[in-house]
């Protein structure tokens, strides 16, 4: 990776207006602290919020731990984005299986040797929630908002070291 092109990285759940726009932020927050020349952006598998906010439960408690997600609006993910992004982070299990189904369709569309994106877990390296699902916080009440924010501060920290490893792998000796 040349240091002047950033990694880029895509946080995917369902809607895009929870669990990624947290997910987003939240290793934004962490690849910036640690200074690494990572771009994080973040989409839904359906296109049910086009181009809202996210939802206003998780814009308050994150602001509460220091997050701003005001700025960000839903999207859906697009074949397009297997072939901009390195990683592509799954929220959950469900998620996962339809992103790899997404981009089953972009290798048709672009070629197999045009794909760059990886796909994992965003919990994959996390040693507090080791592979597991972030919750949606959606139909439930104010601590599955806390435990999202928990879970993606955990996972967050578990990436910036894989990262920081990946980018700098003279820095293990």
């Amino acid at each position: 990776m040349s240091s002047k092109t950033p990694y880029k990285v895509l946080c995917v759940c369902l809607g895009n207006i929870c669990r990624s726009p947290t997910a987003e932020i939240v290793l934004r927050h962490y690849c910036d602290e640690a200074n690494l020349n990572v771009m994080i952006d973040s989409a839904g598998t359906s296109n049910y919020h086009p181009n809202k906010a996210p939802d206003s439960r998780s814009q308050l408690h994150a602001k509460q731990r220091g997050y701003d997600l005001s700025a960000l609006r839903a999207r859906q993910l697009i074949h397009r984005d297997f072939v901009e992004f390195d990683l592509i982070l799954a929220m959950d299990y469900e998620n996962l299986e339809n992103i790899q189904q997404l981009m089953r369709q972009a290798q048709q569309e672009f070629g197999a040797s045009r794909i760059r994106a990886e796909i994992s877990l965003m919990s994959q390296h996390d040693p507090d929630y080791p592979q597991q699902e972030v919750p949606d916080p959606y139909y439930g009440g104010q601590d599955g908002f806390e435990h999202v924010l928990n879970q993606c501060e955990s996972s967050s920290q578990a990436w910036v070291q894989v990262f920081q490893k990946q980018f700098n792998p003279q820095s293990e000796q």
